[in-house]
């Protein structure tokens, strides 16, 4: 593919994003300043630590213009990635990015010894919608705002959502060999 997503790189497991787009040959670009944003047609928020991020996006500048980029091209946003882009955090009262309109909990399902791996379901992949699902400390989606499509499913528990920029979910495709959750990003949002 002739794009090139990028993967913010100051906290957490970028480097697995970036390797799973390299999988499906796919163009990527480790983000760290706001300048390199320009050169992306769509933008990974990793895992890690949400509060940790919100801090180091401020001190490099790149809260503001990570907020400006979602507004008009594709963010995708895993665990505290989702966390970052929601609109409300439940529990906690850090300033998120609002770029999607929901509603999350953080470290919903408990501590790290509480993570856990898990089928999940994501009846938009007809074929095979079953999709091994890596929850580690994960937030929880509670609330859904206008706008918002409900894409995959932990039991009955949403678990992925997008709007018309913005693709979030509280687990970690970049943990698992299936590239069909990025594929999806590239080909149907940032393609």
């Amino acid at each position: 593919m002739s794009v090139t997503i990028g993967v913010l790189g100051i906290q957490g497991d970028f480097g697995l994003h970036q390797k799973a787009l390299q999988r499906i040959g796919v163009k990527t670009l480790v983000v760290r300043y706001t300048e390199e944003l320009d050169r992306c047609a769509g933008l990974i928020i990793p895992g890690g630590e949400s509060t940790t991020f919100i801090k180091l996006l401020r001190k490099t500048d790149l809260f503001e213009s990570i907020g400006s980029f979602g507004r008009t091209r594709p963010v995708m946003g895993t665990c505290a990635g989702l966390i970052i882009l929601a609109t409300r955090i439940s529990n906690n009262g850090f300033e998120t990015l609002g770029l999607i309109d929901i509603e999350v909990e953080r470290n919903s399902y408990g501590r790290q010894v509480d993570s856990f791996v898990d089928t999940i379901r994501i009846p938009m992949f007809e074929d095979k919608p079953e999709f091994e699902g890596v929850f580690i400390r994960a937030p929880r989606i509670r609330a859904l705002g206008a706008g918002v499509e409900t894409l995959g499913f932990h039991r009955e528990e949403i678990i992925m959502v997008r709007n018309d920029r913005v693709l979030a979910m509280t687990f970690h495709p970049e943990l698992t060999h299936d590239g069909r959750i990025h594929r999806y990003f590239v080909e149907t949002m940032a393609g």
